[in-house]
């Protein structure tokens, strides 16, 4: 057989980045809520984050406008719906679900979210009074790193 007849693919790894969760901070988000960022997708497209909410604290009325998936890792909360989800469980909110929930129990709800687009936060006529997105947590970790004298890590996809 003719060598040339033959080709060989080749594969090409791409190395993984690995991120340690351990050397990146809670950046605080208003009372009783903090984040540690994991990962700033490209062209503002979303994030993924552990987000840590204290016991008690109501997350208000907010709108998705892309897709979210969120992982319980400790603690329980309660959704709109009376739903309980706890340590183990995973949601998915499609683009556009509406909802509020809070942190019930006596230990923070920390969990793993994949944020599509972006947070809007709803005021009692549903217009947005304020939007949440990947890029307003870049720029909120860059910020808490600098003023408490952290190196920020590049965490942009």
């Amino acid at each position: 057989m003719d060598s040339n007849a033959v080709t060989k693919s080749k594969t090409i790894f791409t190395p993984a980045r690995n991120v340690d969760p351990d050397a990146i901070p809670w950046v605080p988000l208003g009372e009783g809520k903090s984040f540690k960022p994991l990962r700033f997708f490209k062209d503002d497209r979303g994030f993924a984050e552990l987000l840590r909410i204290e016991p008690g604290t109501v997350i208000p009325l907010h709108r998705h406008t892309g897709e979210i998936h969120a992982f319980n890792l400790e603690g329980t909360r309660e959704l709109c719906t009376g739903e309980m989800i706890g340590p183990g469980d995973y949601v998915y909110e499609p683009e556009g679900n509406v909802d509020t929930w809070k942190v019930v129990g006596d230990v923070p709800c920390v969990i793993f979210v994949t944020v599509g687009g972006a947070v809007e936060f709803l005021g009692a006529d549903n217009s947005v009074e304020r939007s949440v997105s990947g890029a307003t947590l870049q720029d909120l970790y860059r910020e808490y790193c600098a003023a408490n004298g952290l190196e920020t890590i590049d965490l942009i996809d």
